[in-house]
């Protein structure tokens, strides 16, 4: 065999190992990119169906004309007293077209562990809640429910929901109007502001 024939057959192994590596370097990155998670696509909350603490299927749509205020709810966090404050609240605005919508969550430090049924008979007992509330969700990480990827990437700020008892106030539109963390208080002057400029 000649030294040019040699050439050749080598050249020709070299530019198909290295095709071979392009093809397994394209198809890992195409792969990677479809694990990775999408954005949602979702223009508002109407978008979404939930089932509330019993079970039943809800479809937020029905909240259209209203002024929604959704807050991630937990029974044994520091800030489970305001559900004093969102009952109060809503209690004083619903003839007008506000409506507050619970949603338990045991994301942070395992603060809302028991079952929809106690969690239902907590806040009845406990809070005598009557605004809708609704099966518990993940609020946050890779199991994080389609409405609060929405709502936590269409906010202005974005990003994730830092605690319990964050709060999205909503349009009636469907869309988010503001944003309030845990600390702020339901019947502070600030949140009551905002609800009573959606309503106008």
């Amino acid at each position: 065999m000649s030294i040019h024939l040699v050439r050749r057959i080598t050249t020709a192994l070299l530019v198909l190992v290295a095709s071979g590596a392009l093809v397994l370097f394209a198809t890992a990155k195409t792969s990677t990119k479809e694990t990775t998670p999408m954005t949602t696509s979702a223009a508002s909350i109407y978008e979404f169906t939930m089932n509330d603490i019993d079970g039943k299927s809800v479809k937020l749509d029905q909240f259209k004309g209203k002024v929604v205020l959704i807050v991630n709810v937990a029974s044994k966090c520091g800030y489970t007293p305001q559900y004093e404050g969102l009952e109060k609240i809503y209690k004083q605005y619903k003839d007008k077209g506000f409506v507050v919508l619970g949603f338990p969550a045991n994301n942070f430090m395992g603060q809302e562990p028991g079952s929809e049924a106690d969690i239902k008979q907590f806040c009845s007992t406990k809070y005598n809640v009557t605004f809708p509330m609704f099966s518990k969700i993940s609020v946050k990480g890779d199991d994080m429910h389609p409405l609060y990827k929405y709502l936590t990437q269409a906010a202005n700020p974005a990003g994730d929901v830092k605690w319990n008892f964050g709060k999205f106030l909503i349009g009636k539109d469907g869309k988010i109007l503001a944003r309030f963390d845990s600390g702020a208080k339901p019947e502070s002057a600030e949140i009551l502001a905002a609800v009573e400029g959606a309503l106008r």
